[in-house]
């Protein structure tokens, strides 16, 4: 299972990478803005901060956010590693990429997060993102679900000293 997963984990960083490569130096979006429909634009943002532009004034986010990455990255490494459940290894594999993609390709080549997808409706404007964050985003949701709708751990501890206590 930890094979798939860094396939797929390289999978979603190589598709991130490409398209940022294609939207920068094929259709060079920086010079810009693509209206594409009445609710979604491509764009060029540089975010130098972390989800929603938060801390983009922080001189030290070029530093910090990579250093930080990589600590959340080799955790999840070892989790992906260790879980031998079909959905975590999904959902980790997904957040992985698309860290490695956000967060440390992007800030060590540009010193920021390349964001193109532009969604507003109705008055309300989500903040740009890219496939890298989509990736995170599903892989989140994909282990949240998981966690709600799936019984994978039938034989825990829990479980075990509910048998014990004739709970079961």
């Amino acid at each position: 299972m930890f094979l798939r997963g860094i396939i797929i984990a390289i999978f979603i960083l190589a598709a991130d990478q490409l398209h940022k490569y294609y939207m920068l130096e094929v259709v060079e979006i920086q010079k810009q803005a693509i209206y594409v429909t009445s609710f979604f634009n491509l764009v060029m943002v540089w975010n130098q901060g972390i989800s929603f532009g938060m801390f983009n004034d922080n001189p030290y986010s070029q530093y910090i956010f990579p250093i930080l990455s990589l600590v959340i990255i080799t955790i999840l490494l070892i989790w992906l590693k260790r879980t031998n459940v079909f959905w975590h290894n999904i959902g980790i594999s997904f957040i992985i990429g698309g860290a490695i993609g956000n967060n440390l390709v992007d800030r060590i080549r540009f010193g920021a997060v390349a964001d193109f997808f532009d969604f507003h409706i109705m008055g309300y404007h989500w903040p740009a993102f890219n496939i890298a964050d989509m990736a995170i985003f599903l892989g989140a949701l994909i282990l949240c679900l998981d966690s709600i709708f799936c019984d994978n751990y039938p034989d825990s501890k829990k479980n075990k000293l509910d048998e014990k206590e004739g709970k079961k």
